[in-house]
């Protein structure tokens, strides 16, 4: 069966902090582009890889990797509120065949997905629900982070379950890519914010909103001398690209986190959901073509942009 991927950054200052009419109507059509594509392949399930930004994990429990077998969006930053469309049976499925390829899951029955899981699939797809979904959250924001072989690894086990179905698959990787948005470090957090990063589900709509609008404020000042924020890195966004379009999934495992956020800043982490999502697709697929369709630096968004695709053969 027929398996496609794509791959794209997302930002919560799309809509909010935009850059020229010129630069948007760039995204906007690529996206668009990428929406057909997905239209016209008509996916019986969509495996997502993403990160979480502390709406559906938190310090006092925080696994490296969780499968949702029922999740709900949160609707932060204006994407769509509401339940995913989850096949329960399959996705615990799945968690059975990682955990018997030594891949240590996490699983979550009722687990809040935020706008790193639900905004490339409303990009893509126009709905949370209109195909249905596997969401596997992968922690990108929280130290300790796991070695990216491990990454690499959980693509790998979710790509030899998705190879013995007989279903049309889009595999999707969301984040990324340079990208260091206004995120606190338990470390160096004050009293207050580390009781939120240990324990901060479900905060009041004004928690929300404050929280909301300091993400506003750091695109707004990004790329100019008041903002504290690492610049993007359009070199190593550009290379890592190609790593994956060469196939070269191996390399990934002589990346350190410290090298990381140092070359693509402390959320360049969510790279990791391409990572697997590419390493899902090489272990699926007996052949597979990949492209780079879309790339730029965009600081009013915090983002190195980037779309990539693949298609292949089960």
């Amino acid at each position: 069966m027929p398996i496609q991927l794509k791959c794209l950054s997302h930002t919560p200052l799309r809509g909010k902090n935009d850059p020229g009419a010129e630069v948007v109507a760039e995204v906007n059509a690529i996206t668009a582009q990428a929406r057909a594509e997905v239209e016209a392949f008509d996916p019986d399930l969509i495996v997502v890889f993403a990160p979480d930004h502390f709406n559906g994990l938190f310090y006092d429990l925080m696994p490296p990797f969780v499968l949702a077998t029922a999740a709900t969006s949160i609707g932060d930053f204006g994407t769509l509120p509401g339940p995913l469309s989850i096949p329960r049976e399959l996705a615990n499925d799945m968690a059975r065949h990682l955990l018997d390829s030594d891949v240590d899951i996490a699983l979550s029955h009722r687990f809040q997905v935020d706008h790193g899981c639900t905004q490339s699939l409303e990009e893509l797809t126009g709905s949370l629900t209109r195909y249905q979904v596997i969401p596997i959250i992968i922690n990108c924001a929280a130290p300790p982070l796991v070695p990216f072989r491990r990454i690499r690894q959980l693509g790998q086990a979710v790509g030899t379950f998705l190879a013995r179905l007989n279903q049309r698959v889009l595999i999707l990787g969301t984040g990324g890519l340079s990208h260091e948005p206004p995120i606190p470090m338990l470390e160096t957090a004050s009293a207050h914010v580390a009781e939120f990063l240990i324990a901060g589900r479900n905060p009041s709509p004004e928690a929300r909103a404050i929280r909301e609008a300091r993400t506003v404020a750091a695109g707004q000042a990004f790329g100019t001398p008041a903002s504290q924020q690492r610049p993007l890195n359009p070199a190593w966004d550009l290379a890592f690209m190609q790593l994956l379009k060469e196939g070269r999934l191996h390399d990934v495992d002589s990346f350190t986190n410290e090298d990381v956020s140092l070359q693509g800043g402390r959320s360049a982490h969510e790279i990791r959901t391409w990572v697997a999502a590419f390493a899902a697709l090489q272990a699926a697929c007996t052949r597979y073509v990949a492209r780079q369709d879309y790339y730029r630096p965009i600081n009013e968004w915090i983002a190195g942009y980037g779309v990539m695709s693949a298609d292949g053969q089960a």
